[in-house]
């Protein structure tokens, strides 16, 4: 091996290549130096134990790229002129592959070789194959999982469905009976089967309220049952709000004087006619009354009102800037409708949830905690919106927005 007179220039002395060898002897991996075209120029220790293993007594007879890596020059120069800094390759070795990483020294125009370590090649097939039979194993248990999950999924729709089938069902049963004994209270109460004593009246008002309870219960879980079965229809028609609304407060002014609650209507007489289900609107509202009058101590009040309103989130056209300039006051595109009460209030908390089915978050209260998930798939269904203002001991407000331009 050519041990000549080059050395590395260092604060002005030099450094002999005799000396480098030793050090490069003491590093623990094979390390050779080559020439451009694979003439190998310098081997430490390690490497020519590895170059003597497979029969290369000089290594400064041997190419590199030839005897060892057994690839053409020219595709490693390539890769490292197009700007890889270090190329790694397989190099077999007697007892099994190891990785080669080459780098190029382009001021002297060398090529750098170190050798990281044998690689055993039974060892990396088995480690594979224990690879892939564990992914394997999770991708059987990942569908093994989404199936199990699918049939509990599948399992619960039935029981929804079922549930929802019977309320119906239940519904349609009672709706018929409670209707002809609601009939008999009017008849009675009217006087036209005989005159009746005060005592008689009152436990027939009571009986008749009662009654209407159970009717108000049987019409929500019908609503409920088509709502959860997707089968509600809306009957859209251009109907007066305001003819809608007092229709619907004159038919619970005896419940809240029953109460003493007052029971107060703020409506403005500027209310647009548009296109709105008249059943599902008074059903919507009907429950908010339901639950202020359920929730106002009495003495207190409710107060039921209506107006035009500009919903900006309706808006889909941008309006020119002339026209804005002109018309500073946006025009109404909604109609709020709020009901607000005097009662004990809900907490900031519980805003969300009251929406929910079956939520009750006054557990002394009665009713099914239908009411308002109805009343909010109601609007819903109309495109509108609904919410809750509300602190504990101040009341609350429930504004619902329809729109005016709904198709």
């Amino acid at each position: 091996m050519r041990r000549g007179t080059v050395a590395e220039q260092r604060g002005g002395s030099t450094l002999p290549l005799s000396l480098v060898a030793s050090l490069l002897d003491t590093v623990d991996r094979p390390l050779l130096v080559s020439e451009r075209g694979g003439k190998i120029l310098f081997a430490n220790q390690r490497a020519q134990q590895c170059l003597s293993s497979r029969g290369i007594s000089a290594p400064t007879q041997a190419n590199l790229f030839a005897d060892l890596l057994h690839i053409d020059p020219k595709v490693i120069f390539g890769q490292m002129e197009s700007g890889e800094h270090e190329v790694d390759l397989l190099v077999d070795c007697p007892d099994g592959q190891a990785r080669a990483r080459l780098q190029w020294l382009p001021e002297s125009d060398w090529l750098v070789v170190r050798v990281d370590g044998a690689v055993d090649a039974a060892a990396d097939r088995a480690e594979d194959r224990e690879g892939k039979h564990t992914v394997q194993e999770l991708l059987q248990e990942r569908e093994i999982t989404y199936r199990n999950l699918l049939a509990a999924y599948l399992r619960l729709q039935e029981v929804t469905r079922q549930k929802t089938v019977f309320l119906a069902s239940a519904a349609h049963e009672l709706k018929t009976p409670l209707a002809v004994i609601k009939g008999y209270y009017d008849l009675l109460l009217s006087g036209s089967l005989g005159k009746l004593t005060e005592k008689q009246r009152d436990i027939l008002q009571e009986s008749k309220e009662s009654c209407e309870r159970l009717v108000r219960l049987v019409s929500m879980f019908l609503n409920y049952s088509a709502l959860e079965s997707g089968k509600l229809v809306l009957h859209l028609r251009e109907n007066d709000l305001r003819d809608c609304l007092t229709d619907l407060v004159t038919r619970w002014q005896d419940a809240f004087h029953r109460k003493h609650v007052r029971l107060e209507t703020r409506f403005d007489s500027n209310l647009p006619l548009f296109k709105f289900d008249y059943q599902k609107v008074q059903q919507t509202v009907a429950n908010l009354l339901d639950n202020a009058l359920k929730h106002t101590p009495s003495g207190g009040s409710v107060t039921l009102s209506a107006e035009s309103h500009f919903w900006e989130r309706r808006v889909t056209e941008e309006v020119p800037a002339s026209d804005r300039r002109r018309e500073r006051v946006p025009q109404p595109n909604s109609v709020k409708v709020a009901v607000s009460d005097t009662g004990l209030g809900i907490a900031a908390e519980h805003h969300q949830e009251i929406f929910e089915d079956f939520v009750r978050v006054d557990r002394s209260s009665s009713g099914m905690g239908l009411g308002l998930a109805i009343a909010k798939r109601l609007v819903q269904a109309h495109r509108g919106k609904i919410w809750v203002d509300s602190e504990p001991w101040q009341g609350c407000t429930f504004t619902l927005l329809l729109p005016i331009d709904l198709q």
